[in-house]
């Protein structure tokens, strides 16, 4: 997990619109209302198609809803679906959204040859692409619309060594539960913890221990596979796992193992149940991105290909497969800790009320929340 597949350009300032939420679906169409003082007139209709629900509950939570109330606002027609962790059920959805007559696809691969497949389909039948969160390597996109993801590894490898440093571990031994390996974001994840992890291993600060990918993000392996791991090597001191939904499968395993507390765990997505898992002193931190700046960068780009526009994108990704730069917008991602979680609920992303349920409310009154 430290290819470094792919270098994304420094972020610029990146161009979003502010969009409300609405309720989640796991497949959304809609017409086009009306709007008044269009200058571009709406050629047809967007599609948008999400990778699964089971790796992340941002996919129907958050990224359905944002791109759904994007699109009403910007008056555009639009059909929004969830492949459901299955590469050939994207692809059927991608043919029947291209017969039906979509002018811009935007899609969010489950791997880069599926994705590719898709976006030479689309492009031979005069449609726009644009990849939402994960580059298709070796594909057509016309732009990608993501977060830097190496920094997003960066501040999750930080994370761990702070919350190890201010146990006071000693040479703590550090297993590393990586996403997907065929989600390049995965890799990128990887090079920027290994970034931070790599030479405090050299110099013994810390103990490299079990190393192991999850395939297909998978939670329920992820928890087989960290037991197998702790099995293997019981005196593991810290986790370096990927996102909220590892690291929960992590911990339910640490807790079952009467260690969950003890041993320091990172996530990513900012979940309301990774972000609980810190109030509870279970999950050290996890990375905050927020979807809503995404979903609104990437509804912005496609409605202006929609309305047969060029926009500018301010960053280039080089795609080391098609040898190729991407014009891109990439997003700034943010460490969440215990003293930081406000800022999560200030922004809209989770609401107190989400968060602090049942046993979690005296947590969140002691937190400041």
């Amino acid at each position: 997990m430290r290819s470094r597949a792919l270098l994304p350009v420094t972020v610029c300032a990146a161009f979003v619109m502010a969009v409300s939420a609405c309720a989640s679906s796991k497949t959304v169409s809609g017409g086009s209302p009306a709007s008044s003082g269009a200058k571009a007139v709406s050629k047809g209709k967007i599609g948008v198609i999400l990778p699964d629900t089971k790796s992340s509950a941002r996919w129907a939570n958050d990224d359905a809803p944002l791109l759904t109330a994007a699109f009403k606002q910007a008056g555009v027609s639009y059909d929004i679906q969830n492949a459901q962790g299955d590469a050939t059920q994207m692809q059927t959805i991608a043919d029947q959204m291209i017969t039906s007559g979509v002018t811009v696809l935007v899609i969010t691969n489950l791997d880069s040859g599926s994705g590719k497949a898709i976006e030479t389909k689309a492009a031979a039948n005069g449609v726009a692409t644009i990849d939402y969160d994960r580059l298709t390597l070796g594909g057509s996109a016309q732009y990608y619309v993501s977060f830097d993801n190496v920094a997003v590894g960066k501040l999750q490898g930080q994370g761990l060594v702070n919350c190890l440093q201010a146990q006071g571990a000693k040479k703590p031994v550090v297993a590393e539960l990586n996403g997907s390996p065929t989600d390049n974001n995965a890799t990128l994840f990887a090079q920027g913890y290994n970034s931070v992890l790599d030479p405090l291993y050299a110099n013994g600060t810390l103990v490299k221990g079990p190393n192991q990918s999850v395939p297909n993000w998978d939670n329920q392996q992820a928890g087989t596979i960290f037991e197998q791991m702790l099995t293997a090597q019981p005196n593991i001191g810290g986790v370096l796992s990927a996102n909220d939904g590892l690291g929960g499968a992590v911990i339910a395993i640490l807790s079952k193992n009467h260690r969950n507390g003890k041993v320091p765990v990172t996530g990513q997505d900012a979940t309301v149940s990774g972000l609980q898992d810190i109030l509870a002193g279970d999950q050290c931190m996890t990375v905050y991105k927020a979807v809503k700046k995404e979903a609104s960068a990437a509804a912005e780009l496609a409605v202006a290909l929609d309305k047969g526009q060029k926009p500018a994108a301010p960053n280039q990704t080089y795609d080391p497969v098609g040898k190729r730069q991407v014009p891109s917008v990439l997003l700034t991602p943010e460490a969440i800790t215990k003293s930081n979680i406000k800022e999560v609920i200030g922004d809209g992303y989770v609401t107190r009320a989400q968060l602090c349920t049942g046993a979690y409310a005296a947590l969140c009154t002691a937190a400041g929340l």
